[in-house]
């Protein structure tokens, strides 16, 4: 069943309905009618409600655990997946993942970040927030897709980079700074796409790309409403007036030029049908890499340069 968020109370409530009447409906008793009736009102109000989603409850849905993550896109994207371990200097970082792939009959370098979907994946893959030795991976994997001429494919999904001490001890703001300088200086097509919550530099060292992608529902800022709210009011109970104030959905960063194109989810979020969503990002992946397509390394990289010295003005 679906984990219902906080202001889903009254879906919820209209679902639970529908599946009680279905539970205890009598033999030979015909209920279709009345569960028709309530799945329409049902479906009425879900519309409604994801119609007008406010800054902060777009982050929930971007952080529901239940949205689809980079396993699940490479399983349903991908026609091959070989993953591609380490740094080769210290580790292999879970939360950060890679590996050369085909989309649609394209080679493609995909990376990624993974949160993981149980208690125990979630602590393997320290719940998306990757260490110095991912984004070092990354590196090292774009590189790889340079060399060869094939184009990279990156999913954000995170909260931000670790912020441990043993990260800051390993260098943690030198590896994101050589990841996203090494996203720049790429001589191949690169598409990023923000598939949940894109936070702080954790998620810019995978996203400084020719294209950035958002879907509907995801979120990106460089700090999260909660750590904004903390430092200007003292409290993360205005975590909702940080979230709106900040721009953080896909239709403001669109307007700002930090998000291309805004990829549709399925009614009521991703997680209620993570096939569709799978599908949606995959076509709209495929579109940006044809447009890219065929262009040299010297304007690929003009066009990066050119998008990110432009962002903000409107």
């Amino acid at each position: 069943m679906t984990s219902f968020l906080d202001f889903e109370k009254p879906i919820a409530e209209l679902e639970a309905r529908i599946a009680d009447l279905r539970e205890t409906a009598e033999t030979g008793i015909d209920i279709d009618a009345d569960v028709a009736r309530l799945q329409v009102k049902s479906d009425k109000l879900l519309r409604e409600t994801y119609a007008r989603l406010t800054p902060w409850q777009k982050t929930q849905v971007a952080r529901h655990p239940e949205r689809p993550h980079f396993k699940h896109y490479v399983a349903g994207l991908f026609d091959t997946f070989m993953p591609l371990a380490g740094d080769r200097a210290f580790a292999d970082d879970q939360a950060i993942m890679g590996g050369l792939a085909r989309l649609k009959g394209r080679r493609v370098m995909v990376i990624g970040h993974e949160k993981g979907d149980d208690t125990t994946s979630r602590l393997k893959h320290n719940f998306g927030m990757g260490k110095p030795e991912g984004y070092r991976k990354a590196i090292r994997l774009m590189q790889l897709a340079d060399r060869f001429g094939i184009p990279v494919v990156t999913l954000v999904d995170t909260s931000g980079a670790f912020p441990g001490v043993q990260a800051e001890e390993r260098g943690q703001a030198e590896a994101i700074a050589r990841s996203t300088q090494q996203c720049l200086e790429l001589g191949v097509p690169m598409i990023a796409a923000v598939v949940g919550e894109g936070g702080s530099g954790g998620a810019v060292a995978l996203a400084a790309a020719n294209r950035v992608l958002m879907f509907e529902h995801a979120v990106y800022a460089v700090i999260s409403p909660e750590g904004c709210a903390s430092i200007l009011w003292r409290t993360a109970d205005k975590a909702a007036d940080a979230a709106e104030a900040m721009r953080i959905t896909a239709t403001d960063l669109q307007r700002l030029g930090v998000c291309d194109r805004i990829v549709p989810e399925p009614m009521g979020g991703a997680h209620r049908d993570p096939a569709a969503a799978i599908v949606s990002l995959g076509d709209a992946l495929n579109a940006e890499l044809d447009g890219l397509a065929g262009l040299s390394a010297d304007e690929l990289r003009r066009q990066r340069r050119q998008k990110y010295l432009s962002i903000g003005g409107i």
